[in-house]
Parts: C-alpha cells; sequence; structure tokens
C-alpha cells in the first residue's frame, strides 16, 4: 500500500507506531545490556578480575626489582649485639596483624593503621597467580626505629604470610616513618613455601615497595606522632635513594602500593609482587 506521496505505507497506526515499537526494542536491549554487564561485573568482582594489578606497566607484566637487604631483617643473616636474629624460626611469626610483638612483649606499635593486601603473581605466565608461596615482611615505627635492632625490646611489624589460591596475602599493620637517607619503605621477602621461609638465604626475591609521595605526605604533615618525619621526607626523593635510585619508571610503578583512605580512617593498600621466576 503507498501513500500519495508514492511511499510504502504503514498498517496499524503507520510510522508513528513503528517508532514506537522501535523505542521499545532499543529500551528493552539498553536494559538486557545493563542487566549483563552487571552480572559481568559481579563474575569479575568474584573471580577476583577486579584487585589492581599493578604488576602490568604499559601493557607489560613486569617482575619486581631486586632490593637491598638493608641492616634489620631479623631473618638470620645478620646479627644484632653479637647475636643472630632469626625471627622466622619463631613461633608465632606467621601471622597477619604485625602490630603487636610477640617474643617477650606484646606491646602494640603505634601508628596509622594500614591494611595491606599483597598478590603474588607469576610474571613468566601472564601474571597469574601463584598460591602456597611464603612472605615475610618487616618495616620500620613510626620513629624510624626497627624492632630487634635499634628497637631491640619489640618484634612487631614483623610477620609471615602464604598466599592462597587467588594469590592473595594480607597484612594489617601502621605507616612506617621516614629516617634520613631513605624513601619510606617497606621490606618483603619471597619463598616458594612456607617451610622454605626459615632464613633469608632462601628468598627467591627480595625487594621493597615504595610509599606514594602524596600519602606519605599526608600523614607525616597530618598523622599524630609523625612529626619527626617531616624533616628527613623532605631531604630525600626516589631518585637519590640507596635502593630506588637506579629502578625504572615501570618498576616503581608496579612497586607502589596503592592507598585508598585517609587519616582519620587508616589507608587500604593493594599491590602485586610479581616474581622474577
Amino acid at each position: 500500500m503507498r501513500d500519495e506521496s508514492g511511499h510504502e505505507g504503514h498498517q496499524d497506526g503507520g510510522f508513528q507506531e513503528d517508532l514506537r515499537r522501535l523505542q521499545s526494542l532499543l529500551i528493552a536491549r539498553r536494559r538486557a545490556l545493563a542487566l549483563l554487564g552487571g552480572g559481568a561485573v559481579l563474575a569479575a568482582a568474584g573471580s577476583g578480575l577486579l584487585f589492581p594489578r599493578p604488576a602490568r606497566a604499559g601493557g607489560r607484566c613486569i617482575p619486581d626489582a631486586p632490593e637491598i637487604v638493608g641492616p634489620y631483617p631479623a631473618d638470620g643473616t645478620n646479627q644484632s649485639q653479637g647475636v643472630t636474629n632469626d625471627i622466622l624460626t619463631e613461633d608465632g611469626v606467621v601471622r597477619s596483624d604485625i602490630r603487636r610483638s610477640f617474643l617477650t612483649s606484646t606491646t602494640k606499635a603505634k601508628g596509622m593503621k594500614v591494611v595491606l593486601d599483597l598478590e603474588v603473581v607469576n610474571t613468566n605466565a601472564g601474571c597469574t597467580a601463584e598460591s602456597s608461596f611464603a612472605v615475610y615482611t618487616w618495616h620500620c615505627t613510626r620513629d624510624g626505629l626497627y624492632s630487634l635492632y635499634t628497637d631491640p625490646n619489640e618484634s612487631y611489624l614483623r610477620g609471615v604470610q602464604v598466599s592462597d589460591d587467588n594469590g592473595r596475602l594480607a597484612f594489617t599493620t601502621i605507616f612506617p616513618g621516614c629516617y634520613p637517607g631513605r624513601w619510606p619503605h617497606i621490606h618483603i621477602e619471597i619463598f616458594t613455601s612456607l617451610s622454605e621461609a626459615t632464613n633469608g638465604r632462601n628468598a627467591i626475591l627480595t625487594t621493597q615497595l615504595a610509599l606514594p609521595r602524596h600519602i606519605c605526605k599526608e600523614v607525616y604533615d597530618n598523622a599524630q606522632g609523625y612529626e619527626a618525619s617531616q624533616g628527613s621526607f623532605a631531604d630525600v626523593s626516589l631518585k637519590t635513594d640507596i635502593s630506588f635510585g637506579d629502578d625504572t619508571h615501570a618498576q616503581l610503578a608496579v612497586m607502589t602500593p596503592d592507598f585508598k583512605g585517609n587519616i582519620h580512617d587508616g589507608y587500604h593498600a593493594t599491590a602485586a609482587l610479581g616474581l622474577p621466576v
């Protein structure tokens, strides 16, 4: 059927009716896509795909740079006051909350709370998660002291965790202070299993996490007890740091945790530990 202009006509309400039907179809399609997208997001969250993967920089899977172990590891590789410190062989070292001492004291380290979520990944296999790896972490107090060494009567801010089936593990700790000559950092040693985590010489990677500049500035300028860090932080840079100074931008990108939170509620930090295996 044609109208007077010679174009094909429309039955059942004509062009306006067809337009309404088309609009209804488009709306239904958008709703379906929205529901599908929401399901996809939920599925991704359930499978861990939304966990930040800082081990990926510029589309590449980047391993963490090997870093110096430093003078305060307490991992059986050096001595303090003439005694070889190896906290890795002590009962209780496998723990998630490392804020309290657990040897001769139960003192809790003071400072801004940080929950540090880590993911152990294999950089030779597309950053796939590695389970059952042991991670030993340690760092200084808000005053820049290290337990068992410059703070000899304490054993806080040290601990071991084992990665789960998704390569994940977590530590609850405090934000480290800044002491002269070093960029604020957290030490990491990674072992292939908990049974290997008895001496630092067994570590397959010794590295450090560099704390983000803007978070350091926020904490040191505003959080109670960190006043002594302000001067030290003003005098240091990543480029001049003895450990991070020779790292590439890509390495520093993957070794700098992503921080969320504030000085009132504490912080949640995430980072991937890229293994060079």
